[in-house]
């Protein structure tokens, strides 16, 4: 009976000359019913007999086509249709032996939140009408880049050998701008799906992940995506990652989250490979915060796994962070909306509403705190400035990341920003046998009291095809890189090391890595340093670093200051003044641009006046008229310049984000 088939009927009417049935309104038209019975023969289609009483035979005769379908396939049909009919109810609770905690690890572009959606689709936890692609990507910002940058997480309800199982996916970004959110993810897993380009291979910040992983002792499933690409290849691929990174790929699962390839193995493995948490129900409560956002109408909503014990609605919660204590007024999970429960216990992941703690600020200040409660990577810390008043110092991870912020508080908050340029912390040593850390150029002690500055170094590995190993050398030595080492990884693969400054890394030099290598190429950098008293010390280098000033209409203005190495100040100040002669308006007196070290101007550029045609309504008479409208024009120019004041445009401050691809 291996090869016995099932069969699908289709009725047709077996003559033309058939007539056709009357329809008349308020007549329903009827099928003729039949007793079908399946005829079990091996290696053919099933063949279908009626068996009707005499009634029927008078009605019109039907063909019967019959169509042989593979079992297996029909098998697997029925078991995907049984677990999204399964799936819907996903509240049930299961034993804490059958939850599985897991997140997907890729680097950009890899087809993560494909995948994503395809799980979701095939346990039936997003109907089809409810379906759109990058369902987890919420943001109206993650679907214009097509990128995620937020974590997300998902219940799904999953059965397995007639098992309910508990799906909890924590979705993660991929670009290495987003890094601290996929290390909080998978603090709260415990296996990952690690997916791979099958046409692109292994990438740099695919290294990343996988070792953060690992550092978190995680089950790794490797998935090959895109196997249905033309220039996928599957064995090359997990030979490089067998070769690279050491996982063993000989049941690495092969798939295509565009065609739906290979899913319904990926939801198996997970059930099969990733272990349950600890059943640890009855120890005192104990949960972790991985993610927490603010809402306008309920307050703080924190994302959490449940480490030990339970937790119920109404109770008492302390933070151990802030050390203050609150009520629990909702508890719930997502699924991918948010579904209210009762209680979660040991090994669930679920989200909390409490109320916002802190005080109420200005504006600004507010929804960087809401943002932050969003995003724990944003730092910021309150600044004066001359030139631009109150404001705050941020921290990033990148560029990219700067730019997320800027513009999620510009849309969500109704915010208008200006940023500056970004900048390292300095290590200051004084004359007077000091050391001071300077994070903002305006706060650098003078040059005579200066007796040297180190710069912070990190440690940057580009992966590259061999064909770019020159260009992608000479962008490090470029920017002041020390090579360390390159092997290859495979045959047309390098691997390329260098100590770089940070402050080199943090302006454009992913994009000038992407651009030289036609895209091919991919980086991932880590901090250098060691740990003092708990505490990471990042290792500074001693350099010949100095303070490059512009000078605007002869006044400093101290946001466009910046810290640039001595080889650089030429080129840097040249690029800068052109750079804002082109963005600055044109005023009515001419406004000079300058770059200085000190006292020293190295670069200048010149704003012309925008002249008045004051001579329009002289039509004639003596040129004395015209020479004292001139002169009177003069002394009016002369006068603004003196107490005029310039404003300068937000691109003016953004040039300097962007300088490095004017000077390179």
């Amino acid at each position: 009976m291996a090869n016995v088939a099932f069969c699908r009927s289709l009725k047709l009417p077996l003559s033309d000359n058939t007539p056709p049935p009357q329809h008349h309104r308020h007549q329903t038209r009827r099928t003729p019913s039949l007793s079908l019975y399946r005829c079990h023969i091996p290696g053919k289609a099933s063949i279908f007999h009626s068996d009707n009483n005499a009634r029927a035979k008078a009605r019109p005769r039907l063909r019967i086509t019959c169509q042989a379908i593979d079992l297996q396939q029909s098998k697997e049909g029925s078991d995907i249709e049984f677990s999204i009919t399964a799936g819907q109810d996903r509240l049930l609770k299961v034993p804490t032996s059958n939850i599985r905690n897991f997140s997907i690890i890729a680097h950009i572009d890899h087809g993560k939140s494909t995948l994503a959606d395809k799980l979701l689709q095939m346990t039936g936890t997003v109907q089809r009408r409810e379906m759109k692609e990058q369902f987890l990507d919420n943001m109206d910002l993650e679907r214009e880049r097509g990128i995620t940058i937020k974590l997300q997480a998902a219940r799904m309800r999953f059965i397995y050998e007639n098992k309910a199982y508990c799906l909890n996916l924590i979705d993660t970004p991929g670009h290495v701008d987003f890094s601290y959110e996929v290390s909080r993810s998978l603090a709260a897993c415990e296996g990952a799906l690690l997916v791979v380009d099958a046409s692109q291979g292994v990438e740099a910040q695919t290294l990343a992940n996988v070792y953060m992983a690992l550092e978190n002792n995680l089950e790794i499933i490797p998935v090959l995506n895109k196997i249905d690409l033309p220039g996928a290849e599957p064995s090359r691929v997990s030979q490089e990652i067998e070769e690279v990174i050491g996982l063993d790929c000989s049941n690495a699962i092969h798939c295509s989250a565009k065609e739906g390839i290979g899913i319904f193995e990926i939801l198996n493995a997970i059930v099969q490979r990733i272990p349950p948490p600890l059943d640890t129900t009855k120890r005192p409560l104990r949960a972790l915060i991985f993610d927490s956002y603010y809402d306008a109408y309920r307050g703080v909503i924190v994302y959490f796994r449940v480490v030990d014990g339970t937790i119920k609605k109404g109770d008492r919660i302390v933070f151990m962070a802030s050390d203050k204590d609150y009520y629990a007024d909702e508890i719930g999970v997502l699924s991918p909306n948010q579904l209210q429960v009762d209680e979660l216990y040991a090994g669930e992941v679920g989200i909390g509403s409490c109320t916002l703690w802190g005080e109420w600020f200005s504006e600004l200040r507010d929804a960087l705190e809401k943002l932050q409660l969003n995003d724990a990577a944003l730092e910021f810390e309150p600044e004066t400035s001359s030139a631009m008043g109150l404001g705050f110092r941020c921290g990033f991870l990148g560029l990219l990341h700067m730019e997320i912020v800027q513009e999620r508080l510009e849309r969500e908050y109704n915010l208008t920003l200006i940023t500056t340029a970004p900048s390292v912390v300095y290590r200051v040593n004084c004359t007077n046998g000091d050391t001071v850390e300077c994070s903002n150029p305006s706060l650098l002690p003078e040059a005579g009291k200066r007796r040297s500055i180190e710069e912070p170094i990190v440690k940057i590995e580009m992966l590259t095809p061999k064909d770019y190993v020159g260009t992608l050398m000479d962008l490090a030595q470029k920017r002041r890189g020390e090579f360390k080492e390159m092997k290859f990884i495979t045959e047309n693969r390098a691997s390329i090391t260098y100590m770089l400054p940070l402050a080199e890394m943090v302006g454009d030099f992913f994009d000038q890595l992407k651009s030289r290598s036609k895209g091919y190429a991919s980086m991932d950098y880590s901090f250098v340093g060691y740990v003092q008293l708990k505490y990471f010390k990042l290792q500074y280098k001693e350099s010949e670093l100095i303070k490059l000033d512009i000078l605007i209409n002869g006044d400093i203005v101290e946001p466009l200051a910046t810290i640039v190495h001595k080889e650089k100040a030429y080129t840097v100040g040249r690029a800068l003044t052109q750079k804002l002669k082109e963005l600055i308006p044109q005023q009515l007196f001419k406004v000079p641009i300058q770059a200085c070290i000190g006292a020293k101007v190295i670069a200048s550029e010149a704003l012309s006046a925008m002249r008045k045609d004051v001579l329009a309504k002289c039509y004639g008479g003596d040129i004395t008229r015209k020479m004292k409208l001139l002169k009177k024009q003069a002394e009016g120019k002369k006068r603004m310049k003196a107490f005029g004041k310039i404003d300068v445009p937000q691109e003016a401050f953004m040039a300097v984000l962007k300088l490095e691809k004017e000077v390179l």
